[in-house]
């Protein structure tokens, strides 16, 4: 049988999903539900509302935080944008990259569509993570590293089997579906910094429901998209990866959202600066650092945890948040990464600016390749009451060092709260956490939407903050 085929019947024919796999697709739908009601309020996310409310339609699916509906992949678009318009959504090793921004926003508005339970949701999710989580360790850390936004281009495989699993696809579709998302697998880090990021999650959402209702309907492609001469390996990577046959003798033992597991961040910029904000904020805490004290920070990364770091100069918050100078010297200076951070005012603060030149980049060259998500830094800083210095090899909120429940609920408060206020935000929370229970998703998709005049005043006041 070819890897294909495998990948395809696993998708569909997998009936059990255990517990704890359970548990962990409702903790990402927690996360991404409360970044993507945040990330509503910002430009990007309407600029791309306003779109899809002009493209009309059939309102099969909710556009979160929006008031209004929109056809199920339009609503995919529009909910994948913003769930990563802060950059704050769930990070996963092996995507090599952000997995739940493209999956989630695809299964809720598929899920709309066909009236499914919360318990087929979550069991879409899982399996939806378990291929992009195998096919990112088959395309390996060279495919991120010649350019390619993998969050994008493994997502749309994850987003389209997921919606397959929900809309009832055979195997035999599933291989168009999966033939007809290779397609459609796009995004390049070039365009990190800009509105495009976000929109290269919202694009694999849509294009992963796209690639599901077309072969559904008998819409056809090549059905062995991963085997064979010119397959979307061969063309994407640069070999030299963990061979996919391998990798699918290992779907579900262990699940991808147990090993190595989903990673919630705790601030809302490039999971590339996680470990040194987490280092820094510990030396800051233990030697209480001020910003007059420090006179130069060096900052080590091995090869590959800095490629998505792409700005050195950074003169807006969307390119802040990509920028290593800038989110060391904030925090030196503010002793907190918040959302209010990354707004344009904050980056051009004269007192940043000039602790930014004090920040400085070394390559380490180990002979390994690592990634965001992976590796180490080594953190020093030079200051008038010494010099410190520590290796920093967990990332925060990664399994090695999680977010309790308690800071989980706590950021899902305070990014859904902006849109829905302390009420809606806590009665969505109590119906997110009772996903595997609602018979019907439409319940938890009506209860993303403020209050008459909620949304329009948080919008407001979010302006205001920038």
């Amino acid at each position: 049988m070819n890897h294909t085929a495998r990948l395809a019947e696993f998708v569909i024919d997998t009936r059990e999903v255990p517990t704890p796999v359970m548990h962990g697709a409702r903790d990402a739908l927690i996360d991404t539900l409360g970044c993507g009601l945040a990330g509503t309020l910002e430009e990007t996310s309407e600029i791309v509302a306003r779109y899809v409310r002009e493209c009309g339609g059939a309102p099969q699916a909710t556009v979160w935080g929006q008031g209004f509906a929109a056809t199920a992949l339009d609503a995919a678009l529009a909910n994948g944008v913003a769930s990563h318009a802060l950059d704050f959504d769930d990070v996963h090793a092996n995507v090599h990259g952000h997995p739940s921004t493209t999956i989630v926003p695809a299964v809720l508005a598929v899920a709309e569509q066909v009236r499914a339970s919360g318990a087929a949701v979550l069991s879409a999710y899982a399996i939806g993570l378990e291929v992009g989580g195998k096919l990112g360790c088959a395309f390996g850390s060279g495919h991120y590293q010649r350019g390619w936004h993998a969050t994008a281009t493994t997502g749309v495989f994850a987003s389209a089997a997921a919606c397959a699993r929900l809309m009832g696809l055979s195997a035999a579709q599933l291989r168009h579906a999966l033939g007809l998302a290779a397609s459609q697998a796009a995004g390049l880090l070039r365009n990190f910094g800009t509105m495009t990021k976000p929109f290269h999650a919202g694009h694999a959402a849509r294009c992963g429901v796209q690639s599901a209702t077309l072969a559904k309907h008998g819409f056809t492609a090549d059905t062995s998209i991963f085997d064979d001469d010119k397959n979307f390996l061969t063309t994407y990577t640069d070999g030299g990866t963990q061979p996919l046959g391998e990798l699918l003798d290992r779907l579900g033992q262990p699940w991808e959202v147990l090993a190595p597991g989903i990673s919630y961040k705790r601030w809302p910029c490039c999971y590339c600066n996680h470990r040194s904000i987490g280092g820094l904020l510990a030396m800051i805490a233990e030697h209480d650092l001020k910003p007059a004290d420090v006179e130069a920070v060096e900052i080590g990364f091995p090869k590959g945890t800095a490629t998505a770091l792409i700005s050195e100069n950074p003169q807006t918050g969307l390119e802040g948040k990509f920028s290593i100078e800038y989110v060391a010297a904030a925090t030196l200076l503010d002793r907190k990464i918040t959302l209010e951070t990354f707004t344009d005012v904050m980056v051009q603060r004269p007192a940043v600016r000039a602790l930014m030149t004090k920040v400085k980049r070394r390559h380490i060259d180990d002979g390994n390749m690592y990634s965001g998500s992976s590796g180490y830094n080594d953190l020093k800083v030079r200051s008038t009451r010494g010099e410190f210095a520590q290796r920093i090899e967990k990332s925060p909120g990664s399994p090695e060092w999680p977010m309790s429940e308690a800071d989980r609920d706590e950021k899902f408060m305070d990014c859904a709260g902006r849109v829905l206020g302390d009420k809606g935000a806590r009665a969505l929370l109590d119906l997110a956490r009772n996903c595997e229970q609602l018979t019907d998703v439409r319940e938890l998709a009506q209860a993303t939407l403020p209050a008459s005049g909620l949304g329009a005043q948080s919008k407001s006041s979010a302006r205001v903050l920038a």
